[in-house]
């Protein structure tokens, strides 16, 4: 089972990967089409009509399935849910921001989404991959499989979706006054990144919640201000402030864009703390 799960994971990598590059190349020829190009632009409109876009799916998709089939393969060899260590954290946000964007691309029909969005996804799996990816007994502290694996999907989910958001954030920034035609218009990258955190904001106050739950079973207390722990809180914050902000006609926009900027840095910023931050959640294997 673990060979298994490692042999998918390395599909999943290389299918990813492939689809991080088919995505940019139906971008550069749905670019192509818009400015005209007299020489190069007939061969790279046939990149854009829609034939490279349909790969890119095809191919993230099929990263998608191995990826959930690594996940399930871990699990079962492991005997417990892949969230032990770092390695398993990190493919499983790899794998909740390819659900996320899966469904805003089905939703919105917006393949260039994918352009900054699918790359995340990818160089996740890329940081995974330089992992340890043995498999550990559970720590005291994680040995609660009912608490904890609704925990992790909490943070998977809010991650995902928050990646989402920081894509068409990115976007809306680069379309100003909608004049790239090959980028989808700033008000439906504005409702994609507004509708991505109005899913990802409760899945992250849930998993505020559960971790209070958890830390009280594993260490005695509700809340410690643990470094990781306050980071997410931040991190909550961050997002609640943006879906204030986005009520307000002042803020709403290039604002509100820059705000998702800093809430998907805060993402990363508590994801990558185990390296910096210390306290009680160093034990994610590294």
């Amino acid at each position: 089972m673990a060979d298994g799960s490692v042999y998918m994971f390395t599909v999943a990598l290389v299918s990813m990967g492939t689809a991080s590059l088919l995505y940019w190349l139906h971008a550069i020829g749905k670019r192509a089409i818009a400015v005209r190009y007299t020489i190069v632009g007939p061969a790279l409109a046939i990149v854009g009509n829609g034939g490279t876009g349909r790969y890119a799916t095809l191919t993230l998709t099929i990263g998608f399935v191995t990826l959930t089939l690594s996940l399930i393969l871990r699990w079962i060899a492991s005997g417990h849910p892949p969230y032990s260590n770092q390695y398993e954290f990190a493919t499983a946000f790899a794998w909740g921001t390819t659900l996320a964007y899966l469904y805003f691309e089905r939703k919105y029909k917006q393949r260039s989404l994918g352009v900054f969005v699918v790359p995340v996804a990818a160089g996740f799996l890329i940081y995974a991959s330089t992992l340890p990816s043995t498999i550990e007994p559970l720590i005291p502290a994680l040995q609660n499989d009912l608490l904890l694996s609704f925990h992790v999907a909490s943070a998977i989910f809010s991650y995902g979706l928050f990646t989402v958001a920081f894509g068409a954030a990115v976007m809306y920034l680069m379309q100003r006054e909608d004049h790239f035609a090959w980028l989808p218009s700033r008000e439906t990258l504005d409702d994609i990144g507004y509708r991505a955190v109005a899913l990802g904001l409760p899945a992250q106050a849930l998993l505020l919640v559960l971790g209070m739950v958890w830390a009280h079973t594993a260490w005695g207390r509700y809340w410690g201000w643990d470094p990781k722990e306050t980071a997410a809180l931040v991190t909550f914050l961050v997002y609640a402030g943006y879906m204030h902000a986005h009520s307000l006609r002042g803020w709403r926009g290039t604002r509100s864009a820059l705000v998702l900027l800093v809430g998907f840095g805060a993402v990363l910023f508590t994801f990558f703390g185990n390296y910096f931050l210390g306290g009680l959640h160093t034990y994610g294997g590294v």
